[in-house]
């Protein structure tokens, strides 16, 4: 499914493992991997994080290849592929195993029926010591669920605001 409709570039067909944290189509789903793109959330002591608000100031951009996480923190990463929703297919995103054992927690949003581009993804790190994570390997897994039908109104009907994102985005009103 995921080939015949370009739902994923670029594509791994089968899941890599090469000294790495795999990555690739797996049994039911989809390996992603990271980009070496982050947005280390680094805010003043004082300050209160609030959705309806985000401070871009709050986070400093940097490319790496590894990154530590500070304990207790979070970062905001990209997607290294980028994706086309049909408007019959969700996506639901889980965490690998492999960064849940160290503490890690992946949070990403469904792919709704009719989204497209990068996956803006939640890294935090509740482990009370820094985690590290590596850019070019996988960190979550989508599982795809098909519908025989196509939704009512996909999220490119709804002009959702994360729509064609390029970039890790943060929160938007």
């Amino acid at each position: 499914m995921v080939q015949e409709k370009q739902m994923i570039a670029p594509f791994a067909p089968e899941q890599i493992k090469k000294n790495n944290i795999s990555f690739g189509l797996s049994s039911f789903g989809y390996d992603i991997r990271l980009a070496d793109e982050f947005k280390l959330f680094e805010a003043r002591a004082d300050c209160v994080i609030d959705p309806k608000n985000i401070q871009e100031d709050s986070f400093r951009y940097l490319r790496s290849k590894v990154l530590s996480i500070p304990a207790n923190s979070y970062v905001l990463a990209k997607s290294l592929e980028y994706f086309k929703m049909p408007d019959n297919v969700l996506g639901m995103v889980v965490g690998k195993s492999t960064y849940a054992r160290c503490g890690v927690i992946v949070n990403v949003t469904p792919l709704e029926p009719g989204w497209e581009g990068f996956l803006t993804i939640s890294i935090s790190n509740s482990a009370a010591r820094p985690v590290k994570i590596y850019a070019q390997e996988g960190i979550a897994q989508i599982l795809f669920f098909e519908s025989e039908q196509n939704c009512a109104v996909s999220y490119r009907d709804k002009k959702g605001k994360y729509q064609g994102q390029k970039d890790i985005t943060i929160s938007r009103m």
